[in-house]
C-alpha cells in the first residue's frame, strides 16, 4: 500500500518546492507579467479614449462642414438674387434707353420729314410762280393787243384776288 500513500518526506519536500516556487514566480514572474497586463489595459483604454475624442472631433467637423455648406449656399442664393436683379435693371435700363432712342429717331424721322415738306413746298411755290408769271407774261402779251380784254383781264384778277 505503500504505492497509494505518499510518504511525509515526499510531501514536505513538494510543498517546500511548490513554495519555493510560487515565491520565485511572484518575485520573477508575476510581477512582470502583470505589469505588462496593466500596460496593456492602459494602451487599449488609451485607445479607447483616443477613438472617442476622435469620433467626437469627426461629428464636430461634420456639423462644421454642414454649417459652411448651408452658409455656402445661402450665399449662392444671395448672389444669384443680386445676379438676376441687375440683369433685370441692365434689361430694363437697356428697354429705356431703346425707348429713347427711338423717340430720337421718330423725332428726328418727323423734322426731317417736316423740312421736306416744307422745302418741297417751297419749291413748288417757286415753281407755281415761276409758271405763273411765264403764264401771265404769255397772257399779258395777247392781251395786251386788244384793250378789252386787258379790262376783263384785270376784273378776273381782282376777283380771284377777293376771294383768296
Amino acid at each position: 500500500m505503500e504505492l497509494v500513500q505518499p510518504g511525509i518526506g515526499l510531501v514536505f519536500w513538494m510543498l517546500l518546492s511548490f513554495t519555493l516556487l510560487l515565491i520565485i514566480l511572484r518575485k520573477f514572474a508575476w510581477k512582470p507579467i502583470l505589469k505588462a497586463l496593466k500596460d496593456r489595459e492602459n494602451s487599449i483604454e488609451n485607445a479607447l479614449q483616443s477613438a472617442q475624442k476622435a469620433k467626437e472631433q469627426m461629428e464636430q467637423l461634420t456639423s462644421d462642414n454642414e454649417k459652411i455648406i448651408n452658409e455656402a449656399k445661402k450665399e449662392r442664393d444671395r448672389l444669384m438674387r443680386e445676379a438676376r436683379e441687375v440683369k433685370e435693371k441692365i434689361i430694363s435700363d437697356a428697354k429705356e434707353q431703346a425707348l429713347i432712342e427711338a423717340h430720337k429717331l421718330t423725332e428726328a424721322s418727323r423734322q426731317a420729314i417736316e423740312n421736306e415738306k416744307a422745302a418741297a413746298m417751297t419749291e413748288i411755290k417757286n415753281l407755281v410762280a415761276t409758271l405763273s408769271i411765264e403764264i401771265a407774261e404769255k397772257i399779258m402779251r395777247q392781251s395786251l393787243e386788244n384793250n378789252d380784254k386787258q379790262k376783263e383781264l384785270i376784273q378776273s384778277l381782282l376777283n380771284d384776288v377777293k376771294m383768296n
